[in-house]
């Protein structure tokens, strides 16, 4: 039977959406505290009885947490129009090698918006 585990982690973050109008709030700099959200679904190992070590998500996340804590993303190879959608597939896209059971990730802007990518 298929489990499925998350972890969450939270960090801080300039950027700015170059690519809506000029009047839109979100054009000018501005900041969030994003709350990212790992899915990943597997078998349970029969002795551990577990799908990952949630430490292991940590240690895989953490090089990622150290690129995106307290730095303007738009300065983020990749992440040059950081909508919280292409957040959510660039932190996919870093982490599948490292994670293969990795499902989706979901990048919270705010405590009522969030993105999910689902390859």
């Amino acid at each position: 039977m298929s489990h499925r585990i998350t972890k969450s982690f939270s960090f801080d973050s300039a950027h700015w959406l170059p690519h809506v109008s000029e009047s839109h709030k979100c054009r000018r700099l501005h900041g969030h505290t994003y709350t990212v959200i790992l899915g990943l679904e597997g078998l349970l190992d029969e002795k551990l009885g577990w799908v990952q070590d949630y430490g292991e998500i940590g240690w895989a996340f953490a090089p990622m947490m150290k690129t995106l804590d307290h730095h303007c993303l738009n300065e983020i190879e990749g992440l040059e129009n950081p909508t919280a959608e292409i957040l959510a597939a660039w932190i996919y896209d870093g982490l599948k090698p490292k994670l293969p059971l990795l499902m989706d990730v979901t990048v919270c802007e705010t405590s009522n918006t969030s993105a999910v990518y689902r390859p």
